[in-house]
C-alpha cells in the first residue's frame, strides 16, 4: 500500500476508543507519526495507551497525551508535545465529542453549553493551538467533525446539532484566512457505531457503522492535493458530498409590497434551478447588490 501520509505529523482528539481510535490508526497506516489525545478520566488514559500500542506494534510511531479540549492550556501542551518530539504539526483531526441528547424542551441550558464548549470550543482551541506551526511551515490539513444532525437537524439534539453545524462555518472560515499558508480545512461528517451511539441504532445497522470503514475517509482530506471547503459524508463504506448553496432568487424592488410578493414567490426563491456554492460570505452581498443594479439599470 501506498503510504499517503508518510513522514506527516498528526494530532487525532479523543482518541482513546471509537472513531478516534480508528481515525489514528488509519493516519497511521498511511505513514503519519500520531499523537494521540484523551482526556485521562478513570482509566488514566488506557484507551490512548493502548492505541499508541497499536500503532506502534504495527512499525509506526505514536504518542499518548492526556487533555481537555476545553482547556486552552491542555490543548497548547499538546501542540507543544508533538513539535517537541517530531518538530512539526501537519494534521489536526478535531474529533473529541460528547452527547447530551434531549428534547430542547427538556434539556437543560448546562448540557447544552456543555456539548458546545467540548465541540465547539474543543475544536477552537486544538485548532488555535496548532495553526501558528501550520502557518510557519507553510502546511496544514484540519478535519472539523461535523454531522448530518447539525447539517439537516435530528430529533432529540438540539445541542450537538448546533455545535456540529458551527463546526461548518468555522471550516469555511479558517479555510479562506489559511489558504495562503496552504493550510486546508474541511469537514467530516460520520455515521459510525461508536459509545456515543450505542443504544441508539438497532444491531444490525450497528454492525454495518463499523468506525474503520468512516476513517479512510480522512486520507484524501489530509494528503498534499486535498480539496478545502469540502463536507465530506462517510459511513458503512459509503461516501457523499453535502454542500451549502445559494439559490438563483428573486429582486423586489417595490419594499412597501415585498412581504406580500415573498409570500407569494417563495416556491421562486426556493428554486434550486442554476444555484451556486459561494466562495465567500461577500458572494451574498455581491449577488444582491449586483441583481439591484440590474433592476434599476432596467
Amino acid at each position: 500500500m501506498k503510504q499517503l501520509l508518510q513522514g506527516r505529523v498528526a494530532i487525532v482528539t479523543g482518541a482513546g476508543g471509537g472513531l478516534g481510535r480508528a481515525h489514528a490508526l488509519e493516519l497511521a497506516r498511511h505513514g503519519a507519526r500520531v499523537l494521540i489525545n484523551d482526556l485521562a478520566g478513570a482509566h488514566a488514559g488506557q484507551g490512548a495507551r493502548a492505541v499508541a500500542d497499536e500503532i506502534r506494534a504495527a512499525g509506526g510511531e505514536a504518542q499518548v497525551h492526556l487533555g481537555d479540549v476545553t482547556r486552552a492550556e491542555d490543548m497548547q501542551a499538546m501542540a507543544a508535545q508533538a513539535l517537541a518530539a517530531w518538530g512539526r504539526i501537519d494534521i489536526l483531526v478535531n474529533n473529541a465529542g460528547i452527547l447530551r441528547d434531549k428534547s430542547f424542551a427538556k434539556m437543560s441550558l448546562e448540557d447544552f453549553r456543555l456539548v458546545l464548549d467540548v465541540h465547539v470550543m474543543g475544536a477552537a482551541n486544538a485548532t488555535h493551538a496548532v495553526w501558528p506551526t501550520m502557518q510557519a511551515q507553510g502546511h496544514g490539513r484540519i478535519v472539523m467533525t461535523t454531522s448530518s444532525s447539525g447539517l439537516y437537524g435530528n430529533f432529540g439534539q438540539a445541542n450537538y446539532g448546533a455545535a456540529k453545524m458551527a463546526l461548518v462555518g468555522l471550516m469555511q472560515t479558517l479555510a479562506l484566512e489559511g489558504a495562503k499558508y496552504d493550510i486546508r480545512v474541511n469537514s467530516l461528517a460520520p455515521t459510525a457505531a461508536t459509545g456515543m451511539t450505542h443504544g441508539i441504532l438497532p444491531p444490525d445497522a450497528l454492525e454495518r457503522l463499523a468506525p474503520e470503514k468512516v476513517s479512510p475517509a480522512l486520507i484524501p482530506l489530509c494528503v498534499d492535493d486535498a480539496p478545502t471547503r469540502m463536507i465530506l459524508l462517510a459511513g458503512a463504506g459509503s461516501f457523499e458530498a453535502a454542500h451549502i448553496t445559494m439559490t438563483r432568487g428573486i429582486h423586489l424592488a417595490d419594499t412597501a409590497t415585498a412581504g406580500e410578493q415573498l409570500c407569494a414567490r417563495l416556491a421562486e426563491v426556493s428554486d434550486r434551478d442554476d444555484e451556486t456554492v459561494p466562495g465567500s460570505g461577500f458572494e451574498q452581498y455581491r449577488s444582491e447588490v449586483g441583481k439591484a443594479a440590474a433592476e434599476a439599470s432596467d
